[in-house]
């Protein structure tokens, strides 16, 4: 395990490959946004949302997924205030047992702000079958129910014939994940080759849903975006001022609720992260077992590049909050997939990388690297 020699990222992290100077793809990527002419970029996208409005009868000009949290938010008045598009806002919901009522209330606002938005439910016994299954299998309900989310979007984009699809950050640039690189830096159409995404899902899922239940868990395949002439473009790429925080703070200025709970439970520094929903804080705690960074890792990076943080308080924050999940948090999804937390905890204990970490007798996991560091 290495760490970028700029930031906090290790080369654990899936798809990342670092320079021979030892800097990370998203370091590198954000030393070449210093010299970037951001005026000629937002021409660039006015050029290109040109071949893009609508026709005569169309209502609609683009198609954006929506959680009702900060990058989304932010991209919804951004394209229609700034850019003077009517943008059709999907949403993938969750059952009951796992959506916030924070979430609904910042859905909610979306809508009072005036916007259209199509709302995509899965059966929820499908939905909890495939996230039991998910995590008896690879320690991590997201393998599905991330299926249903980044699906939803390019699902509804031929459902209602509208072909541009508006994405946030670009994971290959921003992240790292390499294989998600398009044709240029706003390309999407790459988006499939995400760690999230690919793998051969639809095998393991038809073990437990026939295929008719699978419909919202398919992402389109190439020849479909090619039939239908999909374009994401990452919005990203267009702005300099994106980030997690100011995101975060945009949306707020907004009327965007934000988490009020401790960092000690959520990993969330800023409070602005996954506001609907709360089990996505323990899958970034087993992220951390898997792989030696969590969400506060991602958190930092940022920071560290834009100047806020130093590299030494990154390691400090992320040495003491890189794990954190509230106890509450897990007994709720144990209880929803129908498991008792020892059951969860044995199978987290089983899943957690032993080049990285020691399992006490007592269930404590322990750093064998040290961070900022490694091994």
């Amino acid at each position: 395990m290495k760490y970028c020699s700029r930031c906090l990222q290790p080369d654990t992290r899936p798809n990342t490959k670092f320079t021979s100077e030892g800097i990370c793809p998203a370091c590198d990527y954000f030393a070449r946004l210093q010299d970037v002419d951001w005026q000629e970029r937002y021409e660039i996208l006015q050029d290109l949302l040109a071949g893009y409005r609508k026709k005569p009868g169309q209502h609609w000009d683009c198609i954006i997924g929506v959680s009702g949290g900060k990058d989304s938010t932010r991209q919804a008045l951004w394209v229609r205030d700034k850019l003077g598009m009517n943008p059709l806002l999907v949403c993938l919901t969750y059952p009951p047992e796992q959506v916030t009522e924070r979430g609904t209330e910042n859905l909610s606002a979306l809508i009072e702000h005036g916007f259209d938005l199509v709302m995509s439910a899965p059966a929820p016994q499908t939905w909890r079958k495939l996230m039991r299954e998910a995590f008896d299998r690879f320690t991590n309900f997201g393998r599905s129910t991330e299926m249903a989310l980044f699906s939803s979007v390019p699902q509804l984009a031929i459902r209602y014939q509208i072909p541009l699809i508006l994405w946030g950050e670009n994971p290959g640039l921003q992240l790292g994940d390499l294989k998600t690189l398009g044709r240029t830096g706003y390309d999407g159409n790459n988006l499939r080759n995400m760690n999230t995404l690919a793998g051969g899902a639809m095998d393991w899922m038809l073990d437990v849903a026939d295929m008719k239940s699978m419909i919202p868990y398919q992402y389109p395949s190439p020849e479909d975006f090619e039939k239908h002439d999909l374009q994401i473009v990452y919005l990203g790429w267009f702005l300099g001022d994106w980030s997690l925080t100011n995101n975060g703070m945009y949306a707020a200025s907004e009327g965007l609720q934000l988490r009020t709970d401790t960092v000690e439970n959520t990993g969330d520094l800023r409070g602005v992260t996954s506001l609907d929903e709360d089990w996505v804080t323990l899958n970034q705690m087993i992220k951390f077992y898997k792989f030696g960074f969590g969400r506060v890792t991602d958190y930092v990076n940022e920071e560290i590049r834009l100047g806020r943080l130093t590299r030494d308080e990154g390691i400090d924050l992320v040495t003491r909050y890189d794990d954190s999940c509230s106890p509450e948090y897990i007994a709720a999804f144990c209880d929803y997939i129908g498991i008792s937390v020892d059951a969860f905890w044995q199978q987290v204990h089983g899943s957690v990388n032993k080049d990285l970490f020691d399992v006490r007798p007592n269930g404590l996991i322990e750093r064998k690297y040290t961070v900022g560091v490694g091994l």
